[in-house]
């Protein structure tokens, strides 16, 4: 398979996603709340943990654990803009975080800070660089969800309306059919 091929199915598969949220049969509700869910946890820097979480939470919140995933697997588009949203993620938290007076000690500029393989799993790094990550990953994840919901909430109530409307004509022209004397104008 030549690269080209490789990237097209990639890009199918990405394009198919947002049809087969459409194409989940629940309430519109749990599905949108799926979604919400999916796009929230796409913004946190937990990496490995997404897809988990999302499960966990749906089975929590009783929404569409299918569409959190999809959801979820949907933002990795994004991921050419990580270590942009990274940068805006860490600048939110440390602002957040220095401006509630208890973390004075984080360090405010990215350039420069350089974190080594052994350092990773300390407490003093994830204070450093993990916290303020998550802390402003949520500034950005929850207008997000909160957005994905309404979206995702209107476009399946409007499938809803549109397959019931679609339902009603077909049981008038099946009727119609049947009992012609009932629908004659005169």
């Amino acid at each position: 398979m030549k690269l080209s091929d490789w990237g097209r199915k990639v890009l199918g598969e990405f394009k198919a996603m947002p049809g087969k949220i459409i194409a989940l049969k629940d309430k519109p509700h749990a599905i949108a709340g799926g979604v919400a869910i999916g796009m929230f946890m796409g913004f946190t820097p937990l990496f490995g943990l997404k897809t988990v979480l999302c499960l966990g939470l749906a089975y929590i919140l009783r929404v569409n654990p299918i569409a959190a995933v999809i959801a979820v697997s949907l933002h990795d588009i994004v991921t050419p803009l990580w270590p942009v949203l990274l940068k805006i993620e860490y600048d939110i938290g440390v602002f957040v975080l220095t401006h509630l007076g208890h973390f004075q000690h984080i360090p405010t500029k990215t350039h420069g800070l350089h974190v080594k393989l052994g350092e990773m799993l300390e407490w003093t790094t994830f204070l450093n660089v993990g916290l303020p990550l998550l802390v402003g990953s949520l500034f950005l994840a929850a207008p997000a969800a909160a957005i994905s919901y309404g979206l995702t909430l209107g476009l399946l109530e409007r499938r809803l309306r549109r397959e019931r409307e679609r339902e009603a004509r077909k049981e008038l022209e099946s009727q119609a059919k049947v009992d012609p004397e009932t629908f004659r104008e005169d």
